[in-house]
């Protein structure tokens, strides 16, 4: 349990992590504000250790999450996963996020999977500015997920995701230090693309591409109607390519590119507005053009994950990835390592984070780990046929 004044101050760190904070008018700080902003903190340990790059990685249970459309390119007939990750954990320990997931092939081209997402927050006290007990409140934020992934040709596939947004920061708490507060709700989708192919040459190789919008959806707001912030809606571009070395070792070197698909914050005199009030498509598409400085802050406004990852045998992974974002829209620069263990059905994973410029990072010294399960395609046809 801690005491505070007011929540807002673990927002503000849920925030920062994403690069979603405004913290004012500052030309060498205009970073893009959104609301629940948890739906962008990567969930698993697997690419969380790849520099947050995964929308054309390798297939497997946590592709609902990076982008539906490699789903129905997994082989194994059903699979589940389970991914934790403590948030705050120099400061706190009752404070994590839980990723689930479970997915199922109806037939060779078609998947569909569930899943859910779900950010604790802790035990709060409120306190007013005069110091006086307002009561006890638990803020959380959770999304569930419902999608299907198709195949289109052998080297082809799409997916497509639905998801219900709930965020309660401060349920019904309407003390003096904060008015007007309940519980937000909203839905979106994520839309995405998977290609994939073998290259010919002396060595198996293979590249896949990918891209993916996600949520995209109406503003949430936990307050009135008034005061309504947009999705964190994103655009996702990347690509993996991967070498086989000889039957036992491999490396996959992966690159994303991402890009807020939200309207820029605007410069009004010495104030930095929060985020213009546009519609939802209107903002999609005006946010390609409006940054104040034009094209050159519109490139500032993508952030790069870059990662490698090492295979032994298909057993033993190592991974190392990094993390880069301009600095006047955020300034997150950090490098991930991780490890995994493979073996039949089942992958353990790890990741870890280290911030690179001297910056505070909410996930810094923090060890996350995920489970994976997968029943191999051979187990499946052997059932069937008995």
């Amino acid at each position: 349990m801690k005491f505070v004044l007011i929540v807002v101050g673990v927002l503000f760190c849920a925030n920062l992590a994403v690069g979603q904070t405004i913290l004012g008018a500052d030309d060498k700080f205009r970073p893009i504000t959104t609301a629940v902003p948890f739906l962008l903190i990567t969930p698993d340990a697997r690419h969380a250790a790849l520099g947050d790059a995964g929308v054309a990685s390798s297939p497997d249970a946590n592709a609902t999450y990076w982008n539906p459309a490699k789903l129905t390119f997994i082989e194994s007939p059903y699979g589940a996963s389970f991914a934790y990750t403590p948030w705050l954990g120099k400061i706190t320990n009752d404070m994590s996020i839980f990723y689930l997931n479970g997915y199922y092939k109806i037939t060779r081209e078609q998947t569909v999977a569930l899943s859910m997402k779900y950010f604790d927050m802790g035990d709060f006290f409120a306190r007013s500015n005069s110091n006086v007990d307002e009561g006890t409140f638990h803020p959380r934020d959770f999304s569930f997920d419902l999608t299907y992934s198709r195949l289109l040709t052998e080297n082809l596939s799409v997916g497509l995701s639905g998801r219900f947004i709930h965020s309660n920061l401060l349920g019904q708490y309407n003390g003096s230090s904060i008015i007007d507060a309940k519980p937000g709700n909203s839905v979106a989708a994520d839309i995405g693309i998977f290609y994939f192919t073998e290259l010919k040459g002396a060595k198996t190789n293979t590249l896949s591409l990918g891209a993916v919008i996600s949520n995209i959806g109406p503003k949430l707001s936990n307050s009135n109607d008034n005061n309504r912030s947009p999705l964190p809606t994103n655009l996702r571009i990347g690509s993996a390519y991967k070498i086989d070395v000889d039957p036992y070792n491999s490396f996959t070197f992966l690159l994303d590119f991402n890009k807020l698909m939200v309207p820029s914050p605007q410069l009004q005199g010495d104030t930095l507005m929060i985020i213009p009030n546009k519609s939802l498509i209107s903002g999609m598409f005006s946010s390609f053009t409006d940054a104040p400085d034009g094209f050159s802050e519109e490139i500032k406004e993508i952030t790069v994950n870059t990662g490698v990852e090492y295979w032994y045998r298909d057993t033993f992974a190592g991974r190392v990835g990094y993390f880069s974002e301009a600095k006047l829209k955020g300034n997150r620069k950090y490098m991930t390592i991780g490890v995994g263990f493979k073996k039949d059905k089942f992958a353990i994973d790890v990741a870890y984070l280290v911030p690179t410029n001297k910056r505070e990072h909410p996930l810094a010294e923090t060890i996350r780990f995920g489970i994976l399960f997968q029943m191999p395609a051979k187990a499946r046809e052997e059932t069937v046929t008995d």
